[in-house]
């Protein structure tokens, strides 16, 4: 049975983390040619390594997600490279601490709200505009949108994530309107806590001071709320991503595809 994703191409950001890793990993085990691009250009060269060891096709740069010319420029080399793009996802995101996860509301700076939108929603919009651009050109593509249940409140603390998660899931429908037309998709992923995650165990461990709990706790927890009492792992979220980049969602934009376990309904 041929891969999903067989002699596609496909660019993503935030190739170092656990979750971007996590999809570039199953993006090249479904037979994508994969272009991998973060802050830390050791760390996505480490990753493109990997996939390479394991008979993978993977390419690393260092790149900022929020420096709009170095990603346009970015985006135009691998399609000089390889004549077009099939599929571009986004994994970046800030450091707990920097945006105030786990505090309420009333607490919450003005900057911390701020870094939380501007870095996802922002980074997302400008990696989304200029895979678009180039493939409105070739009249095919698929963009992949990243976000996470406190796009639908669920939880107290998520007041920053929730808004920016929000934003992402609004940029990506009504870009599915302008770019249909010319047969490029536009689809989110929604996941939950992922717990092999650095950002979800910290979270755990602020909410766990906050309560006088542990960490494991507060991930049982996590777990626990969710309909099928568990969380998904970042192979869970790859998994959703690789199917929606595939031709079997060919008929599916617009939409977010809600990966969290049930921690939240749409």
């Amino acid at each position: 049975m041929p891969s999903m994703l067989q002699d596609k191409y496909a660019v993503v950001f935030g190739a170092a983390g656990s979750i971007g890793a996590a999809v570039a990993r199953e993006f090249a085990a479904e037979g994508a040619e994969v272009f991998l691009a973060g802050r830390k250009g050791d760390a996505v060269e480490l990753v493109a390594k990997e996939i390479r060891a394991d008979g993978g096709r993977a390419h690393g740069a260092e790149l900022d997600a929020l420096d709009q010319t170095a990603v346009e420029e970015f985006v135009a080399s691998v399609v000089s490279r390889t004549g077009r793009l099939d599929i571009q996802f986004n994994a970046v995101g800030p450091r707990i601490h920097e945006y105030g996860n786990g505090k309420p509301a009333t607490e919450l700076s003005i900057e911390e709200f701020t870094t939380a939108v501007n870095t996802v929603a922002g980074s997302q919009f400008l990696t989304a505009r200029a895979a678009a651009r180039r493939m409105v050109t070739q009249g095919s593509g698929v963009v992949i949108f990243l976000t996470g249940s406190p796009a639908r409140p669920h939880t107290p603390g998520a007041t920053a994530i929730g808004a920016a998660f929000a934003a992402v899931e609004n940029v990506m429908r009504t870009m599915a309107l302008e770019l249909g037309p010319a047969g490029v998709r536009a689809v989110c992923v929604r996941t939950a806590a992922n717990p092999d995650t650095r950002t979800i165990r910290e979270t755990a461990d602020v909410l766990a001071a906050m309560a006088g709990t542990t960490g494991d706790q507060q991930m049982e927890r996590l777990a626990r709320s969710t309909m099928l009492g568990t969380s998904p792992t970042t192979r869970d979220t790859a998994r959703a991503a690789a199917f929606l980049a595939s031709d079997g969602a060919r008929m599916m934009t617009g939409t977010v595809l809600n990966s969290s376990a049930g921690a939240v309904a749409d």
